[in-house]
């Protein structure tokens, strides 16, 4: 087919993968984008809604209430959704539930991980052609969008060949090859010559996968096309470190590249922790910078955008979007989402349940944002004893390997709409709704650092004030300029010692400007 003729496609990658990325992927120029994994069995749990206020479709576990996967129309017919399955009748069940909403449906048949092994899917396919067969022919006979699938190579040629042969004969749109074994990981060669054998005896489309270490820029993409023979190629982390490798102009500066996926992560909603883990891998070895140990520190996507000059931006798009969930009279979707920006997006909600008093807020516990003798069970414990009031007593859920907890004080039940990584962070949750509902605390506490609580992101903030001092420098001298020019005079002013652009970390943890350096040099010494 057209469409995996000369493609240049994003291929799954678990946390990478979200709406974000998929939609920078197709600005850089990507032809198709596929989504992280989905195991057939969480699709059929979930349930659809459309998100007015984001304008988007998103699938949402209905067990835990989490948005797994996030679409909207601009990536409709780029996107392929990759799904997980053994079983030939659940899988159509999810293409049936999947097919309006986007280009494609891959099968993965590729997958070394355990969990999937150990479930009969992805590589555990591999040696199982009569049920590949049964899979993708339920598939392709049942859906009206193309049909995939993704392999790693086996073994030998002649059993990878006769697969091969056998998952063409299912009528798939094309079949893309990781040219590596189950048993292989990315620091062994890719087998460029066994794809070529494979595309070359098949008439499908074939897509080549595994070749990021040899991709450093956007001509080594046709370069390994050619060499593979391939119809198409699959690129993972090589469009994962800088996703404008796919642009046919070439790289863009990686702070571009950051600020523009920061940007789509605030205007989509995207989990803190996927959107940190992505811009982690971005960073790699500028994890050690300055400004990288700042990041590593986040716990917010707000934080994350502060870093990157977004911090503004993140303000303003997270007060729209709320506003229009008021106006809708819609609510942020629960689970593993990020702590709401401020006190002020927080509402407190009283219910009775079972005839007891419940208040609920949307709050997190950030450890970061608190020093040690500042924690809300501390605090509340001190309330408590104070006020000679009963409690606290704790009880907990588990959701998906994530907690939510409650805590009675005095006859009434408090607890967190958000869920926690672990039991003691959720109970410090529940602490925090309590605190907050009786007004022990300020409306700030817990939702921004406290003095002192983030080592280096005070360097980042002080770097920050140099850069606006420099600008607000700059501004008046050409003030001056301007004055002096409608006056008649001819006096050029030379101002570049004044000028003083954006702060930028470097390598050997110091902080440079392309300017005059003297309220650098002061941030460093207030760092110090």
């Amino acid at each position: 087919m057209s469409q995996y003729n000369k493609a240049i496609i994003v291929a799954p990658m678990v946390r990478v993968c979200t709406l974000p990325f998929r939609l920078l992927a197709i600005d850089y120029g990507a032809d198709l984008v596929y989504t992280e994994e989905t195991i057939d069995f969480k699709m059929l749990r979930s349930v659809r809604k459309e998100n007015e206020a984001l304008g988007t479709t998103d699938f949402v576990d209905k067990s835990d209430g989490t948005v797994f996967f996030r679409t909207c129309e601009k990536e409709r017919k780029k996107v392929v959704f990759q799904i997980g399955t053994n079983d030939a009748q659940r899988a159509l069940k999810v293409g049936k539930m999947i097919e309006s909403y986007v280009a494609a449906l891959d099968v993965n048949m590729g997958c070394p991980k355990e969990f999937s092994l150990k479930g009969g899917m992805g590589a555990a396919l591999l040696t199982q052609p009569e049920k590949v067969k049964s899979i993708l022919t339920t598939l392709v006979q049942g859906l009206s969008i193309p049909v995939t699938c993704k392999i790693r190579l086996l073994r030998n040629m002649e059993d990878t060949l006769s697969l091969c042969k056998t998952i063409e004969q299912c009528g798939v749109a094309a079949l893309a090859v990781h040219g590596r074994t189950k048993e292989e990981r990315p620091n062994h060669p890719n087998h460029n010559d066994m794809i070529r054998e494979i595309a070359n005896a098949l008439s499908i489309p074939v897509i080549a996968n595994g070749g990021s270490k040899e991709i450093s820029c956007y001509e080594d993409i046709e370069k390994f096309r050619q060499e593979t023979g391939a119809a198409s190629v699959m690129i993972a982390r090589a469009a994962m470190w800088n996703c404008s490798i796919l642009r046919p102009e070439g790289y863009l500066p990686m702070d571009t590249v950051i600020e523009s996926y920061l940007r789509y992560c605030t205007d989509y909603d995207n989990p803190f922790t996927y959107s940190k883990y992505t811009v982690q891998n971005m960073l790699r070895e500028q994890q050690d910078t300055l400004r990288g140990k700042a990041f590593l520190e986040t716990q917010t996507l707000q934080e994350i955008c502060v870093i990157w000059g977004l911090g503004d931006y993140y303000k303003t798009e997270q007060g729209k979007q709320a506003r229009l969930r008021l106006a809708l009279n819609v609510e942020r979707e629960s689970g593993k989402v990020s702590m709401p920006p401020s006190a002020d997006h927080v509402s407190i909600v009283e219910k009775e349940e079972e005839g007891q008093k419940v208040v609920e807020m949307p709050v997190q516990f950030i450890r970061g944002n608190y020093n040690n003798a500042d924690l809300p069970k501390m605090l509340l414990n001190t309330y408590i004893y104070r006020n000679q009031l009963s409690g606290p007593k704790y009880s907990h859920i588990v959701y998906d390997k994530f907690f939510a907890a409650s805590v009675v004080v005095d006859g009434v039940k408090y607890r967190s709409t958000l869920r926690e990584k672990s039991r003691r962070y959720s109970e410090q949750g529940a602490a925090m709704v309590c605190l907050h509902a009786s007004g022990v605390v300020t409306k700030t506490y817990g939702f921004v650092p406290a003095d002192g609580a983030r080592k280096y992101q005070y360097v980042i903030d002080e770097a920050n004030k140099a850069r606006d001092k420099g600008e607000k420098r700059e501004s008046m001298e050409n003030d001056k300029v301007e004055e002096r020019s409608n006056g008649g005079e001819s006096e050029l002013v030379d101002h570049k010692k004044c000028k003083l652009e954006s702060a930028v970390l470097t390598e050997n943890n110091t902080i440079v400007n392309n300017g005059i350096s003297s309220d650098v040099a002061d941030c460093n010494s207030k760092a110090s």
